[in-house]
């Protein structure tokens, strides 16, 4: 058994399809046959169910590429590993955030430090964050919500409280804090959803004893804040946010039940190689929260 048959089979695994995997592989489709034909009787098992043309990867091989992918994965972290201590390359950091107010002095003290180092940001949802994470493809989170899995690490660094915004013209707005269950029946203006302040949110409604009537969904705050002043309906805010808040036609209001706060926390994985710009980043953010 060859590297090269077993990156054949991936290549073919992916696509299911023999002539557009010898085509992005730029071989013959009789040779890409042959070879996987030959891992075939080398494993002792048919890797597909073939259908004329077509290929499903049946049970065999759909065990067979998790191994497949795991030997390929280590061989990319392994080199990844050598080219860092090797010094190759100044350090690259890809980053997943769900709180992107929070990137600019941070990130602006960390390249002070480390001037050589390329840091790439995404912003994504939960779930997808966590995806990536766990496959490699991102070195960090930083989400409001743990994300959890057996080769998750994840460290809370702040604690803050979630506000109220409302349009200055509605009845409450003479209010400086209100109970939850008061707003049952009001329209909210609410991030979308699979986004850890959505997930929370919907939580803390929950809990209280309903499910909030979600108007408009968004993944941008100063839409979401501009809704509210125009009278369509009220959203939930962070205490980093509140500082943005001067526009006379919003008043913000303090939540009495339940205790409604949000800690927001690093995640990484514990079975991907951190470089060590990676590594230096992870101690500047522990320090610049914790100190």
């Amino acid at each position: 058994m060859e590297f090269l048959q077993l990156y054949y089979f991936q290549t073919v695994a992916r696509t299911e399809h023999m002539t557009k995997a010898a085509e992005e592989l730029r071989i013959a489709q009789p040779s890409l046959s042959k070879t996987i034909a030959r891992l075939e009787a080398d494993l002792g098992v048919p890797l597909f169910d073939r259908h004329g043309r077509q290929l499903r990867l049946n049970s065999y091989g759909k065990t067979f590429l998790q191994r497949v992918d795991r030997v390929f994965m280590e061989i990319h972290e392994g080199r990844r590993e050598l080219q860092d201590r090797a010094g190759l390359d100044k350090g690259n950091i890809t980053l997943a955030i769900s709180i992107p107010k929070l990137l600019p002095e941070l990130l602006g003290s960390f390249l002070r430090e480390f001037p050589d180092v390329l840091i790439r940001q995404r912003i994504e949802s939960t779930s997808t964050m966590k995806r990536l994470l766990e496959i490699g493809d991102i070195d960090f989170c930083i989400t409001s919500v743990p994300l959890e899995g057996p080769e998750l690490e994840w460290i809370p660094l702040l604690t803050e409280e979630i506000f109220l915004i409302i349009p200055s013209e509605h009845p409450l707005a003479e209010q400086d804090s209100i109970n939850l269950i008061e707003l049952k029946d009001e329209s909210f203006i609410s991030m979308n959803t699979g986004f850890s302040f959505r997930d929370l949110t919907d939580a803390l409604c929950k809990e209280v004893g309903f499910i909030p009537n979600i108007t408009f969904e968004g993944d941008d705050p100063e839409t979401i804040g501009a809704l509210v002043r125009q009278g369509l309906g009220i959203a939930f805010i962070p205490a980093l946010s509140m500082n943005r808040i001067t526009n006379p036609k919003l008043k913000c209001l303090q939540i009495n039940e339940p205790n409604c706060q949000r800690t927001i926390g690093l995640s990484w994985s514990k079975r991907h190689y951190l470089s060590l710009a990676a590594q230096s980043f992870r101690d500047h953010v522990i320090r610049y929260f914790l100190k």
